[in-house]
């Protein structure tokens, strides 16, 4: 989005285009000039800025060029199939009498096709390259073209009483189309902007999204940063399974001009997942222990692309539980350790219930349901059941200040259709989710991060929000007085929970930079 470069899929749209418009500019219908004379003259003004504008944009913006073959590229393949409906269109109109009855024919249904069919074809074609500047000269171009075309054929067609249902039918899907044309603008206006604040300005820096062999398996990173000699950082999301390197920039734009940022779409989710889709459909391969080989062999890759001796390992919640494990045994190959909302071990939830217990019965509340619910997780410690005792001691843990997630994804340049799709399947069947995954989520009911040693060789920080309940800050500072290590630092974030890295962005930065500088400067 918002790539400047030639567009050869540009080039052929506008070929198609223009070459049937000359050969018509010798075929005009009959008396056309006649109706010319009466065109609104502000629509004609819209026309030819859209006009303008649209045949600029499709030449001087490379997104519409073919990418990687995905669901996504359906929008591409229908702007196509609008434009070879055009030429069909005009072959037609050649074939006819060249009437302005055949001038203002449909096609498929299609009203006043030699119109309304590029306008579609060049606002498909701006959703694919997700262009904003492209879809508003779309639009633009659409109401001037297509709303004087329209009001010729109306000159021209003879006046039938339209029936009442047909009329419905017409108005509802006008709203349709009303709505799809603003909120995938909107959306991609958006998308658009966030962008232009992400973007890496430095001929020495790095934007850059590919799949790295790891464990047998292409793996999905993203790199940006504005200097590749500066220091790297790898993000270990949470989850398990829950990769958000599609939303890190809410932060990391606050690194990436002091450190070169990793995210990694871990084995076995996001768009790591899809890609070995077909050899593991399964997830049969994924395991915690297979997760610390993809790391060291992440780790010795980046150190020889970026010709680096040691990289800054940082996880997030799960991600907590594969850093401490990967630091502590590779100390030779990691700077600094940072924990996100540290994980300890899943006892933490009954400290949450605890507290969330109390606080309900001071409010003089009905607490059977939470209690019946921690007595079956007792009884049964099952992911689910834990997961139904959360449902009811969260509502008494909530922080200030909470992202939302949905908000950033939709904002988001970085979000593709596999992130679509992953999001999608962890908001759909839980117990779906969590059997595609039941190694991972099997094995953080059972570890107990201290079990991993308590010495680590490079500097620990830790970062939490103080209102982090799902790894509570207790445990955290627990776990922060009982290591050794040259360094350690713990902060936390006032009126922040788990995710402190989303829910104040800046402020996380700012804490993390201090500890870096101090760590690995």
């Amino acid at each position: 989005m918002i790539h400047f470069g030639f567009s050869y899929i540009g080039f052929i749209w506008l070929f198609m285009l223009f070459v049937p418009n000359i050969i018509w500019t010798k075929n005009k219908p009959k008396d056309y000039e006649k109706y010319v004379t009466k065109e609104n003259k502000i629509l004609q003004i819209l026309e030819r800025i859209g006009e303008i504008a649209v045949c600029c944009c499709v030449l001087i913006f490379s997104d519409f060029n073919i990418k990687e073959i995905s669901l996504w590229s359906i929008w591409l393949l229908l702007s196509f199939v609008l434009m070879v409906l055009y030429e069909i269109y005009w072959l037609r109109y050649f074939k006819s009498n060249q009437t302005m009855q055949d001038f203002y024919s449909s096609i498929c249904k299609i009203p006043v096709a030699g119109s309304t069919l590029p306008v579609c074809a060049f606002f498909l074609l701006g959703l694919y390259g997700v262009n904003f500047p492209l879809m508003l000269s779309t639009i633009i171009l659409g109401i001037g073209h297509i709303g004087i075309h329209r009001n010729h054929q109306k000159e021209v067609s003879e006046k039938k009483k339209a029936s009442i249902f047909r009329g419905i039918w017409k108005g509802i899907g006008i709203i349709i189309l009303g709505i799809f044309l603003l909120i995938s603008t909107g959306i991609v206006g958006l998308k658009n902007i966030t962008y232009l604040s992400c973007c890496i300005h430095t001929s020495n820096g790095i934007d850059e999204q590919s799949y790295v062999m790891l464990g047998g398996q292409e793996q999905y990173l993203h790199i940006r940063g504005e200097d590749v000699h500066n220091p790297v950082i790898i993000w270990l999301h949470g989850g398990p399974a829950g990769p958000d390197g599609y939303f890190t920039y809410t932060f990391s734009n606050y690194l990436v001009d002091e450190y070169t940022f990793v995210c990694w779409d871990q084995r076995g989710c996001g768009r790591t997942y899809f890609r070995n889709q077909t050899i593991d459909p399964d997830n049969d391969k994924v395991s915690f222990e297979q997760a610390q080989i993809d790391l060291d062999e992440l780790v010795d890759y980046l150190c020889t692309h970026f010709k680096t001796k040691k990289v800054i390992i940082m996880g997030h919640s799960y991600g907590t539980l594969l850093g401490s494990q990967y630091s502590i045994n590779h100390p030779e190959k990691v700077s600094a350790y940072i924990g996100v909302g540290q994980m300890v071990n899943i006892e933490c939830d009954i400290y949450s219930y605890e507290d969330a217990l109390a606080a309900a019965k001071e409010n003089k509340e009905d607490v059977s349901s939470m209690v019946e619910a921690y007595e079956t997780y007792i009884s049964k410690p099952t992911l689910m059941n834990m997961l139904n005792l959360r449902s009811y001691v969260s509502p008494y843990h909530v922080a200030k200040k909470e992202a939302n997630a949905l908000w950033l994804a939709l904002r988001s340049p970085y979000m593709g259709i596999n992130d679509f799709r992953w999001f999608t399947k962890q908001l759909g069947s839980l117990d779906d989710y969590i059997s595609l995954n039941s190694q991972l989520f099997q094995y953080i009911q059972t570890v107990d991060v201290r079990d991993y040693g308590l010495e680590y060789q490079m500097p620990v920080g830790f970062i939490s929000g103080a209102k982090d309940w799902t790894t509570p800050v207790k445990y955290t500072e627990d776990y922060f007085h009982a290591i050794t290590a040259p360094k350690k630092n713990l902060q936390l974030l006032e009126d922040c929970g788990h995710q402190p890295q989303y829910d104040s962005p800046a402020e996380f930065s700012e804490i993390l930079r201090e500890m870096l500088d101090e760590y690995v400067k």
